[in-house]
């Protein structure tokens, strides 16, 4: 079997955060990846990317991922970058759309497999609507 492209991840990716599937993002990332979001910060290994990434699923959010550049070494290592839009709804019922931009580290796996664990770093910004950003 043929291995995936790297930017099969972010498919990976907006599938699960759109199925608010936690176990499937989660499985995404290596055990000691990082994930940085607004306004928390940096948090490592999986169980603070699990906690980080329910905050946002409390909102039932809907995520659209483009790729918008990929530069792979013959080693297996991926960097990506690409821009992304959210909207959900807030605990008070308002509506909330952002967007930002994001840079990942993929590293294929021995099996092939589309990079499927990553380190990724995220910028989160409203969008143009004024509104604040949603909480993690």
């Amino acid at each position: 079997m043929p291995a995936d492209p790297p930017t099969r991840i972010h498919d990976q990716f907006e599938k699960a955060f759109n199925a608010a599937d936690l176990a499937a993002l989660v499985a995404l990332y290596e055990p000691g990846a990082v994930l940085v979001t607004q306004p928390n910060g940096p948090v490592t290994g999986l169980d603070a990317i699990r906690e980080a990434y329910r905050g946002f699923l409390v909102m039932k959010p809907k995520i659209h991922v483009e790729t918008l550049g990929v530069f792979e070494s013959a080693g297996g290592i991926a960097m990506m970058h690409g821009r992304w839009e959210m909207t959900g709804t807030q605990p008070d019922g308002s509506q909330v759309r952002v967007e930002g931009r994001n840079t990942e580290v993929v590293r294929r796996q021995p099996d092939g497999r589309c990079c499927s664990r990553w380190i990724t770093r995220s910028r989160l910004r409203p969008a143009l609507t004024g509104q604040e950003a949603c909480p993690t």
